[in-house]
């Protein structure tokens, strides 16, 4: 008996390390905000890391937005929405959370609607970026935005822009929509004055006027 509580006790105790914690840490993090929010408004697909490697410096990038490819100077740590809106002045999308729950900062990357928060500047590559500024067309609003105006759908505005963006997406890629496809387009976009009604009335009536 007394070897073996000999033997336990010359055993080293686990240590965690200062890495391995950080790492724990985030992945838990990171599959909190992915299960419990929207977080890139569609499908979320698990892939490993590919591409080309950046520094800790800041490092030039030419990032397509609304049809114009723009040169940026960004750190890694800079999300898509820092970048649109502190480096390239596109200040339509907002930043409310800061952490992919309220999709205030929707953007659309190749036509997709992503939590512009979440997502590193780096990792946008080659793909094209369209803001709340790229939807209208031609100097006139898209159809849901005037109808936005027309019902009322926005309050204190900071979720509007990310409204929009998930509206116009269903209201491009679905013409004859339900109400229980508004409000499936719209169940990452949360709204505290709770406007959410008149949101769904603006995107239904959008969507008769465009067909």
């Amino acid at each position: 008996m007394e070897n073996k509580d000999q033997e336990r006790e010359s055993k080293p105790a686990k240590t965690i390390s200062r890495r391995s914690f950080i790492r724990g840490a985030g992945l838990s993090t990171a599959s909190s905000v992915l299960l419990t929010s929207n977080a890139f408004a569609l499908e979320y697909k698990e892939s490993l890391a590919t591409g080309k490697e950046f520094g800790s410096d800041a490092t030039t990038i030419k990032m397509k937005v609304n049809g114009i490819t723009k040169s940026l100077s960004v750190e890694p740590r800079t999300t898509l929405a820092s970048a649109l809106r502190d480096h390239l002045e596109l200040t339509g999308t907002k930043v409310v959370c800061d952490r992919g729950s309220c999709s205030a900062c929707t953007v659309y990357l190749d036509g997709k609607p992503v939590n512009s928060c979440m997502m590193s500047a780096l990792d946008v590559g080659d793909k094209e970026v369209t803001t709340i500024e790229g939807i209208a067309k031609n100097g006139e609003l898209h159809p849901v935005q005037e109808a936005f105006i027309e019902h009322d759908a926005s309050q204190c505005g900071y979720c509007t822009p990310g409204m929009v963006m998930s509206c116009v997406h269903l209201v491009d890629n679905n013409p004859n929509p339900t109400l229980e496809d508004v409000k499936d387009a719209t169940r990452g976009n949360l709204c505290r004055c709770g406007t959410y009604p008149h949101v769904f009335k603006a995107t239904l009536a959008a969507a008769k006027k465009t067909n």
